[in-house]
């Protein structure tokens, strides 16, 4: 699984006008499922995230989690995570789970981080979706599991 995650000080996803998840202060997380994800993957990356520490302490450094500043997360499908366009000007998303394998790996994910104790909204699986968000600090990390020790 790919994760691309924001430090937000507030994020929506809307689905035809319609906002279906906001949050206030957390982090939105863009994720994205290949072939070769099953539930330790979602599991160990619902975990990694809740335990992340990128938020600010009062010194100025960043040595807090979500769950230390009372924040919520924001899960949007990403499959052009798993987007190639090395080759040409179109992307190829071969590498992309199919919806029947990502669907419930995504779910997983979120219910990972709703045990971690984090609320938790989300994005419209399939849908055509307008992502707003105002990213604090800059901060955002890319998450990769396969990239993991």
């Amino acid at each position: 699984m790919r994760a691309v995650v924001q430090r937000v000080s507030q994020a929506t996803v809307a689905v035809d006008g319609r906002t279906v998840g906001a949050i206030g202060r957390g982090l939105l997380v863009l994720v994205g499922v290949t072939h070769a994800d099953g539930r330790p993957q979602a599991e160990w990356l619902g975990r990694k995230i809740a335990g992340l520490r990128i938020f600010e302490d009062a010194a100025g450094k960043m040595n807090l989690a979500l769950a230390d500043v009372g924040g919520s997360v924001l899960v949007v499908s990403q499959f052009t995570l798993y987007g190639d366009a090395r080759r040409g000007r179109r992307p190829g998303f071969s590498a992309a789970a199919r919806p029947e394998q990502a669907k419930p790996l995504i779910a997983c994910f979120c219910e990972q981080l709703r045990q971690e104790g984090l609320p938790v909204a989300t994005g419209q699986f399939q849908a055509i979706m307008q992502v707003a968000l105002v990213n604090d600090g800059p901060v955002t990390l890319w998450l990769d599991t396969a990239e993991t020790p």
